[in-house]
């Protein structure tokens, strides 16, 4: 097979047609824009979707819109009482205006770190190292506000910015970790205090309630033992009651001739003892009078039968 010149050109000629029709036709995602330039001169923002450049006349440059950062390597500021620190940070941004995020500004990165670190001295510069270190949120505040009036000409606005760390002196975090040890130990007595005060309350919560079970049954005790020896009085006293009303009954039921007989039987056991004097009352006379009447009508009434 003979190759001939004419078929070497057709092939260049083709070859060279593809590749201009390959940077001629462009395809825009979603995320970016092309920003258009023929003949130097900005025509406008294409995209998305399918472009179509004018060969060796137009121009594009692609443009992300998402969200995206710069990192700001580790600055060394100083604090207002003279303390060297070093901080590094995260800008946050996304570009709302393609055009002139290309025109209005050649390297985009470099200024907005440029400005970050101008900016972040400036902040750490009119404040403490104490407020350094607890004012974080405050410092990010303040540099996402510089950094947006600024980049906003450019069509970028700054969403956020982070500080990702704050490293102070070397004595200065010796210091801190003293401190930090320091405080560390004051809770831990603070709390061993608290403990040994709630167990003390405790324990003479638990004493008090002890004392008032303790007096509590006492009382109840003594009243139940009142109210017995209540009880035992009424029962004694109704016995006596009883026994007195029983008494009274058999003694109204004797006669006086009966009493003296067991009158009688009762000095005669007291006689029965050896060496006893027996004392004679006077109303034992007006106890036999009775008697000697009786024996008297006895008598006389024998003598009667015997006459006759």
């Amino acid at each position: 097979m003979i190759i001939t010149i004419e078929l070497i050109i057709t092939i260049f000629i083709a070859v060279f047609i593809i590749s201009i029709l390959a940077t001629s036709i462009k395809i825009v995602p979603e995320y970016q824009r092309l920003l258009v330039f023929r003949l130097g001169r900005a025509i406008g923002v294409k995209g998305p979707g399918l472009v179509f450049l004018i060969p060796l006349i137009d121009k594009g440059i692609i443009i992300d819109l998402r969200e995206n950062y710069i990192e700001v390597e580790r600055q060394t500021c100083i604090t207002k009482d003279n303390a060297p620190v070093d901080i590094d940070l995260l800008i946050y941004f996304k570009v709302i205006d393609p055009s002139r995020s290309i025109l209005e500004v050649s390297d985009f990165r470099g200024a907005a770190i440029g400005i970050a670190t101008t900016t972040l001295r400036a902040v750490v510069g009119d404040i403490d190292l104490d407020e350094v270190l607890a004012k974080r949120e405050y410092i990010n505040q303040v540099l996402r506000t510089k950094l947006d009036e600024v980049t906003m000409r450019w069509g970028v606005k700054v969403t956020a910015v982070e500080i990702r760390e704050i490293l102070p002196p070397r004595s200065v975090q010796d210091a801190m970790i003293r401190q930090m040890s320091a405080e560390r130990n004051r809770r831990a007595m603070v709390t061993e205090a608290e403990g040994k005060r709630e167990s003390l309350i405790k324990v003479a919560e638990g004493e008090k309630q002890s004392a008032i079970l303790k007096a509590e049954g006492e009382k109840q005790s003594m009243i139940l033992k009142a109210e017995g020896e209540r009880q035992a009085a009424i029962l004694r006293a109704e016995g006596v009651s009883i026994a007195l009303d029983m008494i009274n009954k058999i003694a109204e039921k004797l006669d006086s001739r009966t009493v003296l007989l067991q009158y009688l039987e009762a000095l005669k056991d007291i006689a029965a003892a050896p060496s006893t004097k027996i004392v004679l009352p006077m109303e034992l006379f007006g106890l036999i009078r009775p008697l000697e009447r009786m024996s008297k009508m006895l008598s006389g009434s024998k003598e009667e039968k015997s006459e006759t």
